[in-house]
């Protein structure tokens, strides 16, 4: 079975705009297009819907089923509780209400676990506890792959740890990371786990159950939806954790970590994404099966089709002595972003690609830990070229030309 990307295509309006005709979109790791399925959500909710929800009147009933909609449909996807999951503005604004949350039960020398790989989102919140009295150890990448070892983190991991926090996968390193693995060593040692998985989402949703982490968040605006944030918090924890929402919504999971009002439209959107699932598999299958098999089944057909498209570009940039690539070398077992220090700012050669019809983008995107651990100079930072499923091979040969080009 392989993807059928002109099906694909068809599903995102922005593929049938005018000014985006030979225009091969690179930068999808800093935010994708957006699926005809949320967009026709969230138009009707603004047009038919836009009252306060869960109110007697229709509209506002309606209203109300379509937010519950969308968290019940994306809990089923992620194989998880529909009260497990909750929306946030970002997925920095969630992580940052968590710390809070953490700092409040936490006790004065016990520890969190923190990466130098992470995007600044799972990274800066959580160091900021410091001035609680809290330890903060860094489990370091490798300065020469970007690799994080798990025997680096059985180093660090003691019974004062209460939390690791680590990607599901770098978005400059771009290597997928052993999540459940993770995950078992630091239950082990008593730890809960943090997950950021904004970078890996937009490749497939990932069955968060099976995976086992106690927290799991990522961006809906990079995985074909609206600007939210998606979290999951496995009951046990979120119970646990001290309420950080209105004192009335303290016994309601799906509203102890979102203190600010939600997004109704939004919210209600997001349903969207589940709807592309959906419409995905059933055109490229035909077995009946539940929510969390159907995104399973999608999630392994966009990985193929992204590791057979991503096999020349990494080929490419390795055959290059003026480029360094950063992260694994080979496509299996990584994301397609793909992070290039050059020896001129990253910035300029994505403005250069632009002439080419390439949208790609410069910098430390975030990540600038990261960086400056693999001794990449800040001041160049990076080229990024990150794709996802929708991307063709005609895009990929699209860029190779334009790098031919530019390098």
């Amino acid at each position: 079975m392989t993807l059928d990307t002109d099906f694909v295509r068809s599903q995102f309006p922005a593929f049938e705009v005018p000014s985006l005709q030979g225009q091969a979109f690179f930068e999808n790791a800093g935010g994708s297009y957006t699926c005809a399925p949320v967009i026709d959500r969230l138009t009707r909710f603004y047009t038919e819907r836009k009252v306060q929800p869960y109110a007697p009147y229709p509209a506002s009933q309606l209203g109300g089923a379509e937010m519950d909609e969308a968290r019940t449909r994306m809990a089923a996807l992620l194989g998880v509780e529909s009260d497990e999951l909750s929306f946030g503005p970002s997925t920095t604004q969630n992580t940052y209400v968590l710390a809070q949350a953490f700092a409040e039960m936490m006790q004065p020398g016990e520890a969190i676990v923190v990466t130098n790989q992470d995007h600044e989102a799972n990274s800066g919140p959580w160091r900021r506890l410091t001035a609680r009295g809290i330890e903060i150890r860094e489990w370091q990448l490798n300065p020469e792959t970007g690799h994080l070892d798990p025997e680096d983190l059985e180093e660090l991991l003691d019974d004062t740890v209460r939390l690791v926090c680590f990607p599901h996968c770098s978005n400059v390193v771009g290597e997928i990371n052993p999540v459940t693995e993770i995950t078992a060593l630091a239950h082990a040692a008593g730890a809960f786990t943090c997950v950021d998985g904004v970078s890996y989402a937009p490749h497939g949703f990932p069955d968060v159950g099976a995976l086992g982490p106690d927290i799991y968040l990522f961006s809906a605006y990079k995985t074909y939806g609206p600007h939210q944030g998606l979290m999951v918090m496995r009951r046990t924890l979120g119970n646990l954790l001290p309420n950080q929402g209105h004192h009335f919504n303290g016994d309601a999971l799906t509203k102890r970590f979102t203190p600010a009002g939600p997004d109704h439209a939004q919210i209600a959107a997001c349903a969207g994404m589940a709807d592309y699932v959906d419409a995905l598999y059933a055109h490229h299958f035909t077995a009946d099966a539940g929510p969390k098999a159907r995104g399973q089944a999608v999630h392994d057909l966009m990985r193929a089709h992204e590791e057979v498209l991503l096999t020349p570009l990494l080929e490419a940039m390795k055959a290059r002595n003026s480029v360094r690539l950063i992260g694994p070398e080979t496509a299996s077992g990584r994301a397609p972003t793909v992070a290039l220090a050059l020896t001129r700012p990253g910035e300029a050669v994505a403005e250069a690609l632009a002439a080419h019809g390439i949208m790609a983008g410069g910098g430390d995107f975030y990540a600038g830990r990261a960086l400056d651990a693999m001794c990449v100079d800040s001041e160049l930072g990076v080229l990024r070229l990150s794709f996802t499923h929708y991307t063709t091979s005609g895009e990929v040969d699209q860029l190779l030309n334009a790098l031919d080009a530019v390098l």
